[in-house]
């Protein structure tokens, strides 16, 4: 079976990367059709072959992820004719499978569209009545990682709703997702529940473990080492509004004998929220390529994810490969990871809860150690690769295995 995953703005390498090598590992023939990753290396394709079609342009030079408008404004000029490029090598493929798509309004009339076979060529000639072929388009699957756009731009969860209308099969990581999809009114039939693998390549013997500062306020150079034998609460992550950062720095005060680390980059104003932070809080304020992510979580005794709203969170699943403990807010399909024993949940938003679940996991290692070893036991089980590889592979063999057959056309 010829697979393709396709990620135009390379948002997840590290889902791609897990779940092409799996793919691929199962016996398809994947393409990962991509574009450069602007915040540094990626993981080395194995078994699948990695196609950086777009955003050429728009990439070239890029510098450690720094985006200007200009880049962006290219990028946005380059989208309709690498998508059409797209659609033409879409052809060679038995199943076409989508990871994001995030100019909505434009890709709904830019997917691959069904292959005209000769047959159905000649249907048009006025020399015979002949039978029309079966419908050979690729079929189209689309990931909802997010099911709609957080933060939109006007119109967008419109057209990402339409967009939906336009796959064979939409796939979300929980049964939360599955729900919110057929709020929407996608047809139950075409929604399917896969979960979100544990990214367990970055955990590998062989991931680097190297040397690394973390800084105790926004923007300072040179930051100081973190030596402590304390635990360490770990935030690790894109800074965004959702994510609850606000909430989290509200629930550790008091907290004096731990350690928070809040590591990733800013996708928004933090300077207010930093203004009052005490000592035992540290900050590493920039992308974290996957060669230093293992030390973060190598180190942490804890991962806390207090977000206001999502389905699922790739940092979640970095911390299961790693055998972390988590603490999470009760949103989206986090509940239903928590169901495994790794986690425990609290009310999304309220800091007090938050604060006191804090105490009591920190006070109290046997719990945390049993978390870990369920959160080991989830990501070689449910959310294991190889088992979330057969049940993609299964739901593309149901797919190809259903034809369309037209009408046969009378002679004129």
């Amino acid at each position: 079976m010829r697979v393709h995953v396709v990620d135009p703005s390379a948002y997840t390498p590290p889902y791609d990367h897990a779940l092409c090598r799996a793919l691929a590992a199962a016996g398809a023939e994947v393409e990962l059709f991509t574009s450069r990753f602007a915040y540094g290396a990626v993981p080395a394709p194995e078994g699948y072959e990695r196609r950086e079609l777009f955003y050429r342009l728009a990439h070239r030079g890029a510098v450690s992820g720094k985006r200007s408008r200009s880049s962006q404004a290219l990028k946005l000029l380059e989208h309709v004719p690498d998508m059409l490029r797209y659609r033409h090598a879409a052809r060679a493929a038995d199943v076409v499978h989508f990871q994001w798509l995030t100019v909505q309004p434009l890709d709904v009339h830019l997917l691959p569209r069904r292959r005209v076979t000769t047959t159905e060529a000649r249907r048009h000639s006025p020399l015979a009545s002949i039978p029309v072929s079966t419908n050979t388009r690729p079929k189209l699957v689309l990931t909802a990682h997010d099911v709609l756009p957080r933060e939109p731009r006007p119109g967008q969860r419109a057209a990402q709703r339409r967009l939906y209308e336009r796959f064979d099969a939409v796939v979300v990581h929980s049964e939360h997702g599955r729900g919110r999809l057929l709020e929407l009114g996608v047809d139950p039939g075409r929604v399917h529940v896969i979960p979100h693998g544990a990214l367990t390549h970055l955990a590998a013997p062989t991931a680097p473990q190297v040397g690394w500062q973390v800084e105790t306020r926004v923007g300072e150079g040179g930051g100081s080492s973190p030596n402590t034998d304390g635990p360490v609460v770990l935030f690790f992550g894109l800074l965004r509004p959702y994510k609850g950062l606000d909430v989290l720095l509200r629930a550790w005060r008091g907290i004096e004998d731990a350690e928070l680390w809040i590591v990733g980059m800013p996708r928004m104003d933090v300077t207010g929220l930093m203004a009052d932070t005490p000592p035992n809080v540290r900050f590493m304020p920039r992308f974290i390529p996957e060669a230093e992510l293992p030390a973060y979580f190598a180190r942490a005794d804890l991962v806390v994810l207090p977000y206001l709203e999502a389905d699922q969170s790739g940092v979640l699943f970095t911390a299961l490969a790693f055998g972390k403990p988590l603490l999470l807010s009760d949103i989206g399909g986090f509940p239903e990871v928590a169901a495994t024993g790794a986690a425990r949940t609290v009310p999304a938003g309220d800091s007090a809860a938050l604060g006191e679940a804090l105490r009591e996991l920190l006070a109290d290692p046997a719990a945390r150690s049993a978390m870990a070893e369920r959160a080991r036991a989830a990501a070689a089980g449910p959310y294991s690769w190889d088992a979330i590889a057969q049940r993609t592979l299964e739901l593309y063999r149901s797919l190809c295995a259903t034809t369309t057959t037209r009408p046969r056309v009378p002679s004129p």
